[in-house]
């Protein structure tokens, strides 16, 4: 697997510090998406144990909330068995920073309760290490820029803990980023 870019101190793609990992190949080709260049499974650098151990130590600092997977496409059967061993030493090293991951695929389709060509034999054990899965193509007429960690309004911030309790779809419940203050006199 390759790599197109890694983002170190990510605000963007996720709640607090983060490092993001934007992995190489997709095959949505979603219309307007931000990252084109990322559709090549051979564009960027290999995913190799160096850049692995480099993003460890990265999350390292008290202050970094955990990392995101994005893309290209982490559910893309080729990248997920690149990933899971990635995510395991990740949980293991960090087991109270998050993961996130931003994919095309839905969670109807990643779960299997919809037919999905990204399923393969690692797709369930790579999911339920997330904590949030950010779902759906990126739809250009559904764009909205005051979303929060999404890009269009199709999208879904999903809880994945609780999502596969349910076995349904929860959605992630989001700190208050703004707060009315009233002043007594």
């Amino acid at each position: 697997m390759n790599y197109a870019t890694i983002k170190y101190y990510d605000i963007a793609n996720g709640p607090g510090v983060r490092t993001s990992i934007f992995v190489s190949g997709c095959r949505h080709h979603c219309p307007g998406c931000f990252n084109e260049v990322a559709w090549d499974f051979g564009y960027g650098q290999p995913f190799d144990k160096a850049v692995r151990n480099e993003i460890f130590a990265s999350c390292q600092p008290d202050y970094i909330a955990g990392i995101s997977l994005l893309g290209g496409e982490p559910f893309e059967p080729e990248n997920q068995r690149e990933l899971l061993p990635f995510v395991r030493n990740f949980r293991a090293l960090y087991p109270n920073k998050s993961v996130w991951c931003y994919s095309g695929y839905t969670w109807e389709q990643l779960t299997g309760s919809v037919p999905c060509p990204a399923r393969c034999e690692v797709t369930d054990e790579l999911l339920s290490l997330l904590d949030v899965l950010v779902d759906g193509r990126f739809v250009e007429a559904q764009h909205d820029i005051s979303l929060r960690f999404r890009g269009s309004s199709n999208q879904r911030l999903l809880d994945v803990p609780k999502s596969l309790a349910a076995k349904a779809p929860v959605w992630w419940e989001d700190e208050q980023v703004f707060a009315t203050h009233t002043m007594e006199r």
